[in-house]
C-alpha cells in the first residue's frame, strides 16, 4: 500500500474508532465536523484512502461515504445485508431484495447467532416512533413477537413496519401516525407473516 500522509492517518484512525463506537462508519459530514474541514475536503481524504487500499467500497445503490469501509475490517465487525424491498414469492435474503451490506459492531448484537438484516423504510406511518422514510431499521429475524413490539410483517407479499397488537384472534398492525388506522387481519382474511422484530435504527445512509 502507498504511504499515508499524517492527516490521512488521522482520518483512518477516526474511522476505526467511530466504527467501533457506533457500529457503522462515519459520514462525510461527521468526518468534516470532527476535523473542522469542508465536506469536500473530507471526501477527498476518503477517496485517497480508497485509492491507497485502506478503504474498500461495498455494493450499494446509493452514493454515500458509508459505502466505504475498512479494507481489513476488525473481527469485531459483522456484515449485515440491506434489503431495499421484499418481493412476494422470493426468499427473504434473495439477491433481488438486496441493496448491499453494512457492517455492525459485534458488541451491538444481543447474541452472535442472531440472523439480522437491515430494511429500508418506505413511508411515514411510524413517525411517532421516530422511524421516518428512508431510515434503515435493524431487524432480528424471528417468526413470533410480543404485543408492543415493532415488527416487520409481510402482508400478501408486501413488507411493512408496524407495532404489533392482538385483538381476540386477530393480528393488529398499528401505525405510529395520528391519521393512519391500524391494519386488522382476522384468520382466513389475508396472508400475514412476521419476518422479524426491529432492534435498531440507522438514519442518513
Amino acid at each position: 500500500m502507498e504511504p499515508l500522509t499524517r492527516r490521512q492517518q488521522e482520518v483512518l484512525a477516526f474511522i476505526r474508532q467511530f466504527t467501533q463506537r457506533h457500529g457503522v462508519p462515519p459520514t462525510v459530514r461527521e468526518i468534516g465536523e470532527w476535523f473542522r474541514v469542508t465536506p469536500r475536503a473530507a471526501f477527498d481524504h476518503l477517496r485517497a484512502l480508497e485509492r491507497k487500499g485502506h478503504l474498500r467500497r461495498r455494493t450499494s445503490l446509493k452514493r454515500t461515504s458509508r459505502a466505504l469501509t475498512l479494507a481489513e475490517p476488525s473481527p469485531a465487525l459483522r456484515e449485515v445485508p440491506i434489503l431495499g424491498r421484499i418481493a412476494a414469492g422470493r426468499p427473504l435474503l434473495a439477491e433481488e431484495n438486496m441493496e448491499g451490506n453494512l457492517p455492525l459492531a459485534a458488541d451491538w448484537l444481543t447474541a452472535k447467532g442472531d440472523e439480522l438484516f437491515w430494511l429500508r423504510v418506505r413511508g411515514e406511518s411510524m413517525v411517532e416512533a421516530h422511524i421516518v422514510d428512508g431510515d434503515l431499521v435493524l431487524v432480528r429475524r424471528q417468526e413470533n413477537a410480543q404485543p408492543g413490539d415493532i415488527v416487520v410483517a409481510l402482508i400478501e407479499g408486501e413488507a411493512t413496519v408496524k407495532r404489533l397488537a392482538r385483538q381476540d384472534d386477530a393480528v393488529v398492525l398499528k401505525a405510529e401516525h395520528p391519521t393512519m388506522s391500524p391494519i386488522v387481519i382476522r384468520p382466513g382474511e389475508r396472508d400475514v407473516k412476521i419476518l422479524g422484530k426491529v432492534v435498531g435504527l440507522l438514519r442518513g445512509f
